[in-house]
């Protein structure tokens, strides 16, 4: 009787170690950012605030969405310049992936003489190109609920049988 006394409050413990421990460690989403400058700078970083260091770049020009414009990486800050050319105006869009996660950012640009403004009050000037910030954000909260669920119960199955194996003794 004693023994499986044990072996169940082991079990036990095992799945209320899981619980509180898998909860807010289920995954991590990212953060994309960029900032209105001349060049574009974007700064990519888990929900966590670690940056996405050495985080493979994938840069689409407006005109051909299908080709990689240029390809690089993040510095070790998660941070990646680049300037957009003026003679394409539209939306540029960036892709950064590492290790499984990613995003992509979309980056409005006028045209040099102002033609097609991306918005009102973009204040454009001739010569130059209009670049307006936004930041997209992917996150774990978008996980469903039965996600979650089955997430949960994988781990908690996993520590249960695991428990249960080492419990159970030499024969």
């Amino acid at each position: 009787m004693t023994y499986q006394k044990s072996t169940r409050l082991a079990a036990g413990l095992a799945a209320g170690a899981t619980l509180a421990w898998a909860l807010p460690t289920l995954a991590h989403g990212i953060v994309l950012g960029y900032e209105p400058v001349n060049s574009v700078e974007i700064q990519a970083h888990y929900d966590t605030g670690e940056p996405m260091a050495a985080a493979q770049v994938v840069v689409y020009a407006p005109d051909d969405p299908n080709e990689p414009w240029m390809q690089s990486t993040t510095d070790a800050e998660g941070l990646f310049t680049f300037t957009p050319d003026a003679s394409q105006p539209g939306n540029w869009e960036v892709m950064i992936r590492q290790a499984g996660h990613g995003g992509i950012v979309t980056v409005p640009v006028a045209a040099a003489n102002g033609e097609e403004v991306v918005s009102e009050d973009s204040g454009a000037d001739n010569g130059t190109a209009v670049i307006q910030g936004q930041t997209d954000t992917t996150s774990s909260e978008n996980l469903s609920s039965v996600q979650q669920g089955i997430a949960i119960g994988a781990v908690i199955w996993g520590f249960i049988g695991t428990a249960l194996f080492f419990a159970r003794g030499k024969r």
